[in-house]
This record gives C-alpha cells, sequence and structure tokens, in this order.
C-alpha cells in the first residue's frame, strides 16, 4: 500500500529525513514510533501529499502521492495540530465532508459522534483537545478512506475515547481492509494492535518489521541458582544473552534462542529457578537498540 523509498527531506537545510525507507502492507495497522524530533510527523505529511520530498519517492499503491488528487482521495490525514475547522461546528464540518467526499458514510459518522457523546452544535473551537481529536477522528473516518493516516490520535485521550478510537480502527480493517497508519512515541499505545512496526531515529529508519517475526526466538528469563547467587561457570555461554539485570540472586535475562537451547540450558546448568516471563516491546526495542542510549530509551 505504501512504498517508501531513499527519501530525503530537509527544512533550511537541516536535515529531516535521510535514505528513509518504509513500507507499509495493505490491510494492516503500521505503528511508526520513535524519539521527538525524529522525523514521524515528516514522514506523515509526506505520505498524505502535504510536503514534497526533495529526494526519493513516496508511492501509494504504486503511484506518488504528492499533487495526485486521485490518489489523495483515498487518503485520510489526521495530523496532531488540529486547529483547522476551528471556526465551524461539528455538524456543519460533517455536512461539508459530506458533500466534498462521495464515499462519505453519514450513518458511521452518527455513531462515532454518539459514542464519544460530542455536541453537534458546538463550534470544534470550543471543544477540549481531546474532544476535538475525538471529532476530527470521526471525520476522518467516515470518509470511509483505504488508508487513514493519524499522528498522535489518542494523545491526550481518555482511556474509554482511547477504546473506542481502536475498536473503530480494528472494524475498520477487519470489514473493508483499511490500511492505518499510526504514529506515537509510546509503543505501550501500539503493542496490541498493531501488525508492523517502524522505528525512527535521527531520520533514518533504524528497524522495522513484523511484530511477530521481530520477537521470533526472543525470551525473558528469570534464573536463580540458589540463595547464595553463586552461579556455575559460564553459567550462560550457551545463550546469546542481549540484557541481563542481577537483583540478589536472581538474574533477569533477555535472550534470543530457540527452544531446544533453552532446554539445554536447563538440563546442563541445573537452575533452581528458570520462569519465561512476557517480553514487552519496550524490552525488545531497548535491546535491539543498544539499550543504554537515553535517546532511543525516550522512543519506550
Amino acid at each position: 500500500m505504501i512504498d517508501i523509498r531513499k527519501l530525503h527531506k530537509s527544512f533550511d537545510g537541516v536535515p529531516a529525513l535521510n535514505n528513509f525507507e518504509m513500507k507499509v502492507r495493505g490491510g494492516s495497522i503500521y505503528g511508526l514510533v520513535g524519539t521527538n524530533g525524529a522525523g514521524k510527523t515528516t514522514v506523515l505529511q509526506l505520505i498524505g501529499g502535504i510536503l514534497k520530498a526533495d529526494d526519493g519517492k513516496v508511492l501509494v499503491d504504486g503511484r506518488p502521492v504528492y499533487e495526485n488528487a486521485a490518489v489523495k482521495e483515498k487518503l485520510a490525514f489526521v495530523p496532531d495540530d488540529l486547529s483547522f475547522f476551528s471556526p465551524y461546528t461539528l455538524r456543519d464540518a460533517g455536512r461539508f465532508f459530506s458533500e466534498l467526499y462521495r464515499d462519505w458514510d453519514g450513518k458511521l459518522f452518527d455513531a462515532i459522534i454518539e459514542q464519544f457523546q460530542l455536541d453537534r452544535k458546538r463550534r470544534l473551537s470550543k471543544f477540549s483537545k481531546g474532544m476535538r481529536k475525538q471529532a476530527v477522528f470521526a471525520l476522518a473516518l467516515a470518509r470511509t478512506p483505504a488508508c487513514l493516516i493519524l499522528d498522535e490520535p489518542i494523545d491526550g485521550l481518555d482511556p474509554s475515547a482511547r477504546k473506542t478510537v481502536w475498536k473503530y480502527i480494528v472494524d475498520a480493517v477487519a470489514d473493508r481492509g483499511m490500511t492505518t497508519l499510526i504514529s506515537s512515541h509510546n509503543l505501550r499505545e501500539m503493542e496490541g494492535f498493531c501488525d508492523s512496526i517502524g522505528v525512527i531515529h535521527r531520520g533514518r529508519m533504524i528497524l522495522e518489521g513484523d511484530l511477530h517475526a521481530l520477537t521470533t526466538g526472543m525470551h525473558k528469563l528469570q534464573v536463580s541458582f540458589g540463595q547464595s547467587g553463586a552461579r556455575p561457570e559460564g553459567a550462560y555461554d550457551a545463550l546469546h544473552v542481549m540484557h541481563m539485570e542481577t537483583g540478589g540472586s536472581v538474574d533477569s535475562l533477555i535472550v534470543q534462542n530457540d527452544e531446544a537451547a533453552l532446554e539445554r540450558f536447563r538440563k546442563e546448568k541445573k537452575p533452581l529457578i528458570c520462569d519465561r516471563l512476557p517480553l514487552t516491546l519496550e524490552e525488545l526495542f531497548l535491546c535491539a537498540l543498544g539499550g543504554e542510549n537515553d535517546e532511543i530509551k525516550d522512543v519506550l
């Protein structure tokens, strides 16, 4: 659906994206995460056709998006800055969209507005930031776009509203194969819903892939050889240890090994405790990206 190749973009001579590449499968939910200033919003604006790349390609369904009305008609972009439409009431904004977009779904718009309990007669400028996000989300989704692009869509929303946003996204993906690209600086918001993740840092894509593929072979272990904390010599030599912390007699490890290697470790080293715990995406990326970089920790 979305294919970015060797993309470069600078502002006033300062590079924002450098040889950036990204692929988003059609009908998937893709989470773009990164540090503040990493270039996430710039990427979304390029995909939405708001900005023009200095070099490289931004393709949607194999076609360039910039100044291409046919492609843009299939895209709905919700920015983090929601200052537009401020003079309009929600009802007026809905009427405007219904006349502008041929695939407008008025029933869906009504359902989302009712779910959020938003006042149609109130100006968007009078809404709180969270309410404005809900209103603009309703307008964008009711367009029934082939691709929905969201920049920090749930920042500032309460848990109930966040749950509603995710519900409508997942339903649209399941029911009509909508592609969804969501930018966030927080992996915790992505973990339960995204099919794929891309990590951008200093204008480059440094890690990208299917969530299942990224976590295959990764395990979080808690290991103890007894209260004394004494470990046999070379206790973990047979494991590929990506990260390790010690607290008293218990070692917490993140390793990259298959099941056979873990079983050999248990049989040969005979730890008193060897428990496997759920591995979070935060831990996965900290390990994959070095773990000690403060800028990378901001992603998580």
